[in-house]
Formats: structure tokens, C-alpha cells, sequence
């Protein structure tokens, strides 16, 4: 019996500008840089002859085929995508690419960006869009209050600011 796993729902279509571009400097990254190399290694191996033992050769074309996999996923995202460049019209709630100031039930503050779910890094503060704190955050003003359910139980969070990059 195979080892079928469901595929994934699909993330949100949206992305930052900052986002489009490493993912773009990802792809190019990947395509004009990584897998000539690596073509050129598969190459130089396969003429050593004996393949089966070889392991420049069996890593090398395991590697073109993680390559290859991570172009075309990168091509199709980047296809779909939805670049989100000016601020919602309504700055005072929020909305996606907003940078959101959040008190949890200790009085700690903590902020976050919203982003899309290709960029997200929480080590550097970028929330997914996908997110369930983020699905709760959005359309509310500065001052609610918003209850997430999490592995530890409900968490209670209170929006203190809002804001929005404004690049022009």
C-alpha cells in the first residue's frame, strides 16, 4: 500500500512586493545558477562510467529532479499570484500587509505583519495571511480584543496599533 497523502489546500493568491521579488531571486537563483552546476556534475559523473555505484551521479540527478520540482512549483505561484502594492482604504483596521501591534493576556507586546502564505518567516514577524491569529485579526480596528483557539487552549490577544508601509 502507497503512502498517499492528501495534497495541500492552496494558500491565498496574494503577496507582497517583497515577496514577489525573493521569489523571483529564488527562481532565478535555482535555474541560472544551482542546476547548471549541478548538470554540469551529473555530466562529468555519468562519464566515469559505472552509474549504479556512482555517487556524484545518483545525488547529482536526485538533486536536478528537487530542482526541477521547486522551478515549476515557482513558475505556477508565481503565475497565480496577486501582488498587493497600495494600502486598503480603510488603514484604521486590519487588512493584508498591515503591521499590527498585538498584547497577549501577560500584557507582552508582540508585532506582527501580515503577509501572504509564500513569505511568511516567524522569526521575523511575518504572519501568514492563512494563519488562524491572522484570520482573527483581520477587518478589526485598533482596540478589539480577539480570542485564538491554540494547541494550549483559548488565547486572548488586544490590537494596540495599526500601520501600513507607505512606499512612494
Amino acid at each position: 500500500m502507497g503512502r498517499y497523502r492528501p495534497p495541500r489546500p492552496r494558500g491565498s493568491p496574494y503577496i507582497t512586493p517583497e515577496g514577489e521579488a525573493a521569489l523571483r531571486a529564488e527562481l532565478h537563483r535555482l535555474w541560472k545558477e544551482e542546476r547548471p552546476v549541478v548538470t554540469a556534475t551529473v555530466q562529468a559523473a555519468a562519464a566515469n562510467g559505472d552509474r549504479s555505484e556512482n555517487g556524484d551521479y545518483i545525488y547529482g540527478k536526485k538533486r536536478l529532479r528537487e530542482i526541477d520540482s521547486r522551478v515549476r512549483f515557482l513558475r505556477m505561484r508565481l503565475e497565480e499570484l496577486s501582488v498587493v502594492c497600495e494600502p486598503p482604504s480603510d488603514p484604521s483596521k486590519v487588512w493584508f500587509t498591515a503591521k499590527v501591534t498585538l498584547e497577549d493576556e501577560d500584557g507582552k507586546a508582540h508585532n506582527w505583519q501580515i503577509v501572504g502564505p509564500d513569505e511568511f518567516d516567524l522569526g521575523a514577524a511575518k504572519l501568514s495571511c492563512d494563519s488562524p491569529l491572522a484570520r482573527a485579526l483581520l477587518g478589526k480596528p485598533v482596540g478589539s480584543e480577539v480570542s485564538v483557539d491554540s494547541p494550549n487552549g483559548k488565547r486572548l490577544w488586544h490590537i494596540i496599533d495599526i500601520s501600513y508601509t507607505n512606499k512612494d
